[in-house]
């Protein structure tokens, strides 16, 4: 067993991945300013109310607790967004986790998972992607994960921060047995969107029909949120057993389209999804589709619920949840 903090445990993957954590024997406290998190998501006796910014509280908190790794997911993470108040993002996401990093290295905490994403590879040359493709973000939200990333290379080779990041592709799912799911505000995520056109009337978006893809709309890789959560699990049992800094995909391997998305969610539902045709989004790439062979080999994870209609139906299942608390 180890002692973990989980900053921004209190959010959508935070959440999961602390569930999974104390599931699995470790003992975790959770540092969130629940900006963006939920109180109800986080035991209260775990949870310390801090900011990612505020160094020398972070710096109190990891001296009296002795953890042996962090977990980072404490992020701004809206693509659109970033690109109309990128000050916000980088000021976030960047100098943010540089408080977090320092605050480690003086509370002498040299292990950390770090929540990163596929947008640091922009649009591919070619899929699926791989580690070794380069960092080409078309994005701020993309652009602070690079950085991120970077910072934490250096900060191995200087003073022995060893981390591990998880380039995720799009998380999605719930745990409804466990209360969690997706409550963003507001909700820029397809499948809880489509769900909710089903369910209320309201059509959703599908922008563009016009990609070089079987039915014209993109595709992406969907990964459910407690694969994600063993992701994580598994990099730091890799860290805790000494392992060097090192860069993960986390996805399926297989992709889905806006239309099949759609199609899973009247099949789980057993209701049309209405939906409109707008235009194609700046910087969407056709296709987006992981090569997860190297945290598969060297980690051993292998995404055991990341069926397309079994996301769905759990993020069908904890939707009364989320009313419940709206």
């Amino acid at each position: 067993m180890a002692k973990i903090l989980v900053v921004g445990g209190s959010g959508y993957i935070g959440s999961h991945t602390t569930h999974f954590l104390l599931r699995h024997g470790h003992d975790c406290v959770v540092a969130d300013n629940l900006s963006k998190g939920y109180r109800h998501n986080t035991e209260i006796s775990r949870l310390r109310v801090v900011g990612l910014h505020d160094t020398a509280a972070l710096e109190t908190l990891m001296a009296k607790e002795k953890f042996d790794a962090v977990v980072h997911f404490a992020a701004s993470i809206a693509v659109g967004e970033s690109t109309r108040v990128p000050q916000e993002y980088f000021t976030n996401n960047v100098a943010g986790s540089l408080s977090l990093l320092n605050a480690m290295i003086a509370a002498n905490v040299k292990k950390i998972v770090f929540s990163s994403t596929a947008a640091v590879y922009g649009t591919p040359a070619t899929t699926p992607i791989t580690e070794e493709m380069p960092f080409s973000p078309e994005s701020p939200y993309g652009e602070t994960k690079v950085m991120v990333e970077k910072v934490l290379r250096w900060y191995d080779r200087c003073v022995g921060l060893r981390s591990v990041c998880l380039r995720y592709f799009n998380a999605c799912g719930a745990e409804p047995k466990a209360g969690l799911g997706e409550e963003h505000i507001p909700e820029t995520h397809l499948i809880p969107l489509v769900l909710r056109a089903a369910l209320y009337g309201n059509p959703v978006k599908v922008f563009g029909t016009d990609y070089p893809t079987a039915d014209g709309s993109c595709v992406r890789d969907y990964v459910h949120v407690m694969d994600l959560a063993e992701a994580h699990g598994l990099a730091l049992d890799y860290l805790l057993a000494g392992g060097a800094t090192r860069q993960f995909n986390c996805g399926t391997g297989q992709g889905f389209s806006v239309l099949e998305v759609i199609a899973a969610a009247e099949q789980a539902t057993g209701k049309k999804v209405p939906y409109t045709i707008a235009s194609r989004r700046d910087g969407d790439p056709s296709v987006l589709v992981a090569d997860s062979s190297r945290i598969r080999n060297e980690l051993g994870w292998k995404p055991v619920r990341s069926e397309l209609l079994d996301i769905v139906k759990d993020a069908l299942e904890f939707e009364p949840i989320r009313l419940s608390r709206a």
